[in-house]
């Protein structure tokens, strides 16, 4: 008879005071612990093949620091790597693991070196002890809308026929948001014998509601600690879905949500539509186990490139103070064509499925607009699509393919070419396919 086998852990990667805070263009470093920081880990086995999935309390995680985490994962547990599926939660009130962010180093933004070497061990640590966990487990599924809206696209039409990123202060110029939010949560119950059940929640917008100089794992953590409250004998694990295009802010009115409230405000509508689809969640027979981890290229693009000087010097007089009145949208693109001097011709992405019976796992290194979501979705009626950012690994924004026309933000700082998005997409359609 195959089986599933389900597994959990999680360990706490706090950082120590002081550590850079990633996710704006002005440099930010910790000055307290709002909450703490975690891995969590879910393992699963059918039929001997066996899986880990590890959500990280970061912003991003690059490529090349992605394989040597791999590795020390591989070397504790016998995980050949593509059956490691890495997903950085996205936080903007948290640290990453990238290169040369904003000029600050050439090695790694996060400078202690003791720090990061146990923070490796720690990645072994949690994919070690979800898999000692390993308990017979039935599948069952379930989404639905949030009772409240909490996401929602953070790209504009304006009555002058313009389209904007975050149009803040300016309701009385917006139009309508470029397309619907996707609102609904996904979730994926293990239910275990004589042992915790586990909960992996799914839902889709930016976690950068906080602003601060903290540590805090924004709305997932509390998504994951309100269902632990909520649900007895339940383990949570949170993945945050394609959110290139959302946020938590609603710009049509007069003044939005935000803060550390706001976001514990969105973790519990979360929760509260898990309590309420637990018990009605539908049987997957999960009698089947595999997954791929392919990297595919894109051309970068390299518009703007006759723009460096002026671009250089923007930068740098909003770095040095000299003018704090840039928009980010500018700043974007502006770091966009500084970034083309050493730029690939050519940017490695890294896409990656897991399939368990009818569910599917698809994760893109970077941030996908909602519409990728949508379109894969569209392509399999009959599975149960479960989409994650910033997953082994992270290189920018996946915007749509007129957004490059349209421009804002994330199209303009985005360092892909207009073909992303149909390539990306078809590709994760067929790893779909060849894995069923």
């Amino acid at each position: 008879i195959i089986m599933l086998k389900a597994g959990f852990s999680r360990v706490d990667i706090t950082p120590p005071l002081g550590t850079f805070v990633a996710g704006d263009f002005n440099p930010r470093y910790s000055k307290t612990v709002l909450d703490p920081l975690y891995l969590n880990a879910l393992a699963l086995e059918v039929d001997g093949e066996k899986v880990v999935i590890i959500t990280c309390d970061i912003l991003e995680i690059e490529t090349a620091y992605i394989s040597h985490i791999k590795a020390v994962i591989s070397q504790r547990t016998g995980l050949v790597a593509d059956n490691i599926m890495i997903c950085s939660l996205h936080q903007h009130s948290s640290f990453c693991l990238v290169k040369n962010l904003l000029g600050l180093s050439d090695n790694n933004v996060v400078e202690d070196t003791s720090y990061l070497d146990v923070l490796y061990r720690k990645f072994g640590d949690v994919a070690l002890m979800a898999l000692d966990d390993l308990k017979e487990a039935k599948l069952s599924s379930k989404a639905q809308e949030t009772a409240e809206q909490i996401a929602f696209i953070r790209r504009y039409y304006m009555k002058d026929g313009s389209i904007e990123t975050n149009p803040i202060g300016r309701y009385l110029e917006v139009d309508r948001p470029y397309c619907k939010a996707d609102n609904n949560v996904r979730l994926l119950k293990f239910e275990r014998e004589g042992a915790n059940d586990i909960a992996l929640v799914n839902f889709s917008t930016h976690p950068d509601v906080i602003h601060k100089w903290v540590n805090s794992a924004d709305w997932p953590g509390f998504a994951r600690t309100y269902v632990e409250k909520s649900i007895k004998d339940v383990s949570c694990i949170v993945t945050v879905g394609f959110q290139g295009d959302t946020n938590h802010c609603d710009f049509t009115i007069p003044e939005y949500k935000d803060g550390y409230e706001h976001s514990k405000h969105m973790g519990r509508v979360i929760a509260d539509t898990v309590v309420e689809m637990w018990d009605k969640t539908d049987i997957c027979k999960a009698d089947k186990l595999s997954a791929k981890v392919e990297i595919y290229y894109n051309k970068t693009r390299t518009d703007g490139e006759e723009r460096y000087e002026e671009a250089k010097k923007i930068l740098n007089d909003f770095q040095s103070g000299k003018n704090k009145d840039i928009n980010y949208t500018i700043l974007g693109e502006m770091t966009r064509i500084v970034d083309l001097k050493s730029a690939p011709i050519y940017h490695s992405i890294p896409l990656t499925v897991i399939n368990i019976g009818r569910i599917s796992f698809v994760g893109f290194g970077g941030e996908p607009f909602t519409r990728y979501g949508e379109t894969i979705r569209k392509a399999f009626p009959d599975r149960f699509i479960i989409t994650t950012c910033c997953t082994n690994g992270g290189g920018g924004y996946f915007p749509i393919k007129e957004a490059f026309e349209e421009v804002g933000y994330e199209a303009g700082s985005s360092p892909f070419s207009p073909s992303i998005e149909e390539e990306s997409v078809n590709k994760a359609i067929q790893m779909i396919k060849e894995l069923n």
